[in-house]
């Protein structure tokens, strides 16, 4: 017997944001992905320039189990080939938030960028999130490291 959950225990709810009946739930492209596809709600289709940053609606609200956040991330695939990005990466969705989540874009790329209804933007993942205590002291641990920031470990 086997101590994991099964996939049915971890349950994310979605609720479709009012117009967007043509869109499908956020949904796994395949079974091994981690994260799971959050596509463009737009009206119209709208063009990102290079350069330029939007912010694009999912169509959808989602509650998110207490303990847990939502991490917004970028596709590696439009990161690739077309220089799309997401401008606060990654974005989290908080457990209490329930309005509609949407995704802060931006091209970096040097072509304008197609943003169609349906297109496929971001993904979503599912992380632990636990609120800490968080405690002000005199003095910390000392580690190796210690105080050795950006570029301290060399390139």
């Amino acid at each position: 017997m086997s101590d994991t959950p099964s996939a049915a225990a971890y349950v994310v709810e979605f609720k479709r944001w009012e117009g967007n009946t043509d869109l499908p739930v956020p949904r796994y492209a395949t079974a091994g992905a981690a994260g799971f596809d959050l596509q463009a709600a737009v009206e119209a289709e709208l063009v990102l320039q290079p350069g330029e940053r939007r912010l694009i609606p999912t169509g959808f609200a989602v509650a998110i189990p207490a303990g847990y956040e939502m991490q917004v991330r970028p596709r590696s695939g439009l990161a690739v080939k077309q220089g799309i990005a997401l401008v606060n990466s990654p974005g989290t969705v908080d457990c209490d938030y329930r309005g509609q989540v949407a995704v802060c874009m931006i091209n970096l790329g040097a072509e304008p960028f197609p943003v169609r209804r349906g297109d496929r933007i971001a993904q979503g993942v599912i992380c632990a999130a636990p609120q800490w205590v968080l405690q002000e002291v005199e003095t910390l641990s000392e580690t190796a490291r210690g105080a050795g920031g950006f570029g301290s470990t060399g390139v």
